[in-house]
């Protein structure tokens, strides 16, 4: 880095295999993140071995490079000793320099199996206001905080002047961008159990929907890129790390993007050096990229349906006969490219491995093997090169490096929080968006909002919970505490919060019955042992655990807990809507899944046209433990015609 900046940033890597955690060395990145072969957000990159990681670890300290250990999954009841043991074995055997972790319950893991380096809370963990930065200080062990991609430059300056000392800022500048808010998408596991809170998201929202007219591809996201803007970013002190994104990407991604922007920090100010930075970003085989929100005063909508969203370097169409299909490639292609020939959503994708040398313009026969042809018109992309000059200094780095060293097992025994024995009445509550009577059956909820606030009856107050939203922005945050002041003036005491920091807009909380929520997505005892010493008198379960989970978690449970028990729960919440896309009006995905969007707050809801409903489950549920069952009332537009069909979530198939 150049010594001569007093604030010099580090640029933080992505590697999921090992090509492109040698082409992060090669690149010369400060840091490197990546997860192993369980327990990590991105179970789709090949990831490492403990006896791999440890090896790397060592090269990467020699050339002083730091290693951070992705463990930001969402960890079930049963995963819990595994994930102690396997942290156990990082701080004695493999020694990476931080933890990455999304639930604030594996940070009292860690320091109980000893782990002694920095912990970082993921942007799965949700921290996107100002205060919560305080408060994440004040109560958890922790020494880094990851924002959200969504914030602008003013918020991420508003994040830093509330950033305490002891505590850093870690801010993404380049990779893919989601269209659901990081912690709050559940659309691949409500439709098919595999979860992204789990690394297993199937990326539903790449697909083609349909609202009236053409099928497009309606929530499918350019990548997000910082580039030459990252001068403005690094003018924020308290923004430690630059992060890119892609740690399902090669070895030709990585080494582009950190080569990029190390010559965007260090020498931005040369527009030549800025161009060729540019450039290497144009070739690093992303998706098209986007500044998204990042100025405030030019927001850029990240989705473009008129334009490619597919990852990979477009190449052109397919042309000719079926038997013997082509493409003339738009850039030069070398020996070892690879191809694909259709988008990653499309069951009849191919992957094709160039063999020759081919010039801009060039005609390159596709031929796939077998009896598979491609369609005429499908798109080609690059998605992946290994050029010479890139596998040099590849293997130059690997050579530095030591043998691998046997890895020894753990004996550590995770000593889990002791579990409440006493079983409370259970109540029901009934929420919606606008005050109803309570009944003598029901308690009765509201979402938090303007107009709900200012329906509160002075007497109604007392026996009200209200809401708070699942999501809470920098330039939301003073609105959203005000209410939460003018709801205590009317008397409320009863809060759900669906964000455990959202205890930081309450002043004195003593006195108040707080419960985390449904969104904060409690699913191990330490989670809720985190909660309890926070000073929640309750907690809900996350809505996707499956049958043997919630009862496992009954049975450990430190304080009561609660569930969803039917309702309309979003597929995800976004900060962004598709231009042309309409509210409160369905669309349909090609396998007839139907949904709509609604706009609460600031945020965008996305509602599949059938409910979460486990209510045939509510006696064995209470029998096991759950104290509170909620039943969540969504107004449905009239134009959206709800699907009888089961509910069940994750009940019946498990967590995967």
């Amino acid at each position: 880095m150049n010594a001569t900046n007093a604030h010099q940033p580090i640029i933080l890597a992505p590697a999921g295999n090992r090509a492109a955690f040698l082409a992060a060395l090669a690149a010369g990145a400060d840091a490197i993140y990546c997860g192993l072969k369980s327990m990590s957000a991105r179970m789709e990159a090949k990831n490492f071995s403990l006896e791999e990681l440890a090896q790397l670890v060592r090269l990467a300290h020699d050339r002083g490079t730091k290693v951070y250990v992705t463990l930001n999954t969402l960890i079930k009841p049963d995963e819990v000793q595994p994930a102690g043991q396997i942290i156990d074995i990082l701080g004695r055997q493999v020694r990476p320099d931080a933890l990455i972790v999304q639930d604030p319950g594996v940070v009292g893991l860690a320091r109980q199996a000893g782990f002694d380096g920095e912990i970082h809370l993921s942007t799965l963990a949700n921290v996107s206001f100002p205060r919560a930065l305080g408060f994440v200080a004040r109560h958890l062990n922790v020494d880094r905080v990851v924002v959200p991609r969504e914030l602008s430059i003013d918020e991420i300056k508003a994040m830093a002047g509330a950033c305490p000392k002891t505590l850093s800022i870690e801010a993404f500048i380049h990779g893919a961008l989601c269209y659901g808010v990081s912690g709050r998408c559940y659309w691949s596991s409500y439709m098919g159990g595999k979860s992204g809170l789990r690394g297993r998201c199937v990326q539903p929202c790449r697909r083609y929907y349909r609202q009236g007219g053409q099928a497009v591809r309606t929530f499918s996201c350019q990548d997000f890129s910082v580039d030459v803007l990252v001068k403005i970013l690094g003018q924020v002190k308290k923004v430690v790390s630059w992060k890119i994104e892609g740690r399902k990407k090669g070895p030709h991604y990585v080494y582009y993007t950190v080569t990029a922007y190390r010559m965007l920090r260090d020498q931005g100010h040369d527009v030549n050096i800025k161009r060729d930075a540019l450039a290497l970003l144009d070739q690093a085989l992303g998706r098209e990229r986007s500044h998204y929100r990042f100025l405030p005063q030019r927001p850029q909508t990240p989705i473009d349906t008129r334009r490619q969203t597919a990852s990979g370097l477009f190449m052109g169409k397919v042309q000719g006969p079926a038997k013997n299909p082509w493409v003339v490639v738009r850039h030069t292609l070398l020996p070892g490219d690879v191809l694909r020939i259709g988008y990653e959503d499309e069951a009849v994708h191919s992957i094709c491995r160039v063999t020759r040398h081919v010039p801009q313009k060039g005609r390159y026969p596709l031929k796939l093997g077998g009896t598979r042809t491609p369609r005429s018109g499908a798109p080609v992309f690059l998605t992946d090169r290994r050029e010479k000059a890139l596998e040099a200094m590849i293997a130059e780095v690997e050579a530095g490096g030591a043998p691998p060293e046997e890895i020894g097992p753990s004996t550590f025994t995770t000593t889990l929080p002791t579990p409440m024995l006493k079983k409370q009445r259970p109540l029901e509550m009934r929420v919606g968006r606008t005050p109803t009577r309570s009944t003598g059956r029901h308690a009765t909820g509201i979402w938090l909002s303007e107009t709900a606030v200012a329906n509160i009856g002075r007497s109604a107050g007392e026996n009200l919970w209200i809401w708070l939203p699942p999501v809470l922005w920098p330039d939301d945050q003073d609105r959203v505490a005000g209410l939460v002041s003018r709801s205590l003036e009317k008397g409320v005491r009863r809060f759900v919060l669906n964000m455990p920091w959202q205890m930081a807009l309450f002043n004195r909380p003593q006195g108040l019955t707080l419960w985390a929520g449904p969104f904060c997505n409690a699913a191990n005892a330490f989670c809720l042992e985190s909660f309890r010493t926070l000073g929640f008198a309750g907690a809900f379960v996350s809505p996707e655990l499956g049958e043997t989970d919630i009862l496992t978690l009954c049975r450990q449970r430190p304080l009561p807990l609660g569930i969803v028990l039917s309702g309309h729960w979003p597929l995800c919440i976004s900060r962004t809507l598709a231009d042309g896309m309409k509210l409160r009006v369905p669309f349909e995905s090609p396998r007839g899944e139907q949904a709509w969007a609604e706009q609460h707050g600031p945020d965008y809801w996305i509602f599949p046209n059938w409910k979460l409903d486990i209510t045939e489950k509510r006696r064995l549920l209470e029998q096991a433990g759950i104290q509170m069952f909620v039943h969540l009332d969504e107004p449905v537009p009239k134009d959206v015609p709800i699907k009888k069909r089961p509910g069940l979530w994750n009940w019946d198939v498990g967590l995967k």
